[in-house]
């Protein structure tokens, strides 16, 4: 479970099999992204599962996003790099208790790899600008990022259109995974909203549906069976 020293933990950097890197707390042996590969798995739990789906199936010229999470910052990375590519108005704003160290984000090789090459120094002023609202992608991308806990996040009931819940695991942080949490996370989504995320653990299911969420669950990238998006009705 993380800590009030998490963040400033020396992480173990490792290089997932489709050659994206991601970190590992020694202590808890836990990681920010599958081994199998942490683009391929977050270009489909989060980005093909829900900014994608969400574009397809909302006629909206402007997303409203919530990152439970921040991490690596590679979520948002990908969420710009579509935002300039579809030329789509996302306000991403992103939550995160203890935010990784700039020292930490460097041993990251995102911008090494050739689609992101040209968004180095967006990721570097990612980590660097912790609590300040930022710009990218000639102000198509706008970044707020928030260090609070999120049991004690409160934000605006019905702003949201999408949500990326990409939290610790249910087995680090089973408070977060919480029927408390779903049920205020629900508040906060336009009806028609979407919740993605990569686990597909029943207890994650059972308190997604308690909370009012109908909920699917979607073939996972390799080394996952499923993942889950989760949709508050429209009515």
């Amino acid at each position: 479970m993380r800590n009030n020293d998490l963040h400033r933990v020396d992480y173990v950097t490792i290089i997932t099999d489709d050659g994206s890197s991601t970190l590992r707390d020694p202590a808890t042996g836990e990681t920010f992204h599958s081994g199998f590969g942490a683009v391929t798995e977050s270009k489909l739990v989060f980005i093909q599962n829900g900014l994608n789906y969400m574009i397809q199936n909302q006629s909206t010229a402007r997303i409203n996003l919530l990152e439970i999470g921040f991490g690596t910052g590679l979520n948002a990375l990908l969420t710009l790099v579509e935002a300039c590519r579809r030329s789509i108005q996302i306000e991403y704003t992103s939550i995160d208790a203890f935010p990784l160290s700039p020292e930490n984000a460097a041993k990251l090789n995102f911008t090494q790899l050739a689609e992101f090459e040209t968004f180095k120094n967006d990721f570097i002023t990612f980590h660097n600008e912790a609590g300040m609202e930022q710009t990218f992608g000639n102000g198509l991308f706008k970044l707020k990022r928030i260090q609070t806990d999120l049991l004690e996040f409160e934000p605006a009931k019905s702003y949201f259109d999408l949500i990326y819940f990409d939290a610790f695991s249910p087995n680090v942080q089973p408070e977060l995974w919480s029927l408390q949490v779903f049920t205020r996370l629900f508040m906060v989504l336009k009806p028609g909203g979407v919740l993605v995320t990569y686990s597909s653990k029943g207890v994650v299911k059972n308190a997604l549906r308690e909370s009012g969420f109908i909920v699917e669950r979607l073939p996972g990238p390799p080394g996952k069976r499923h993942v889950l998006r989760a949709l508050k009705p429209k009515n």
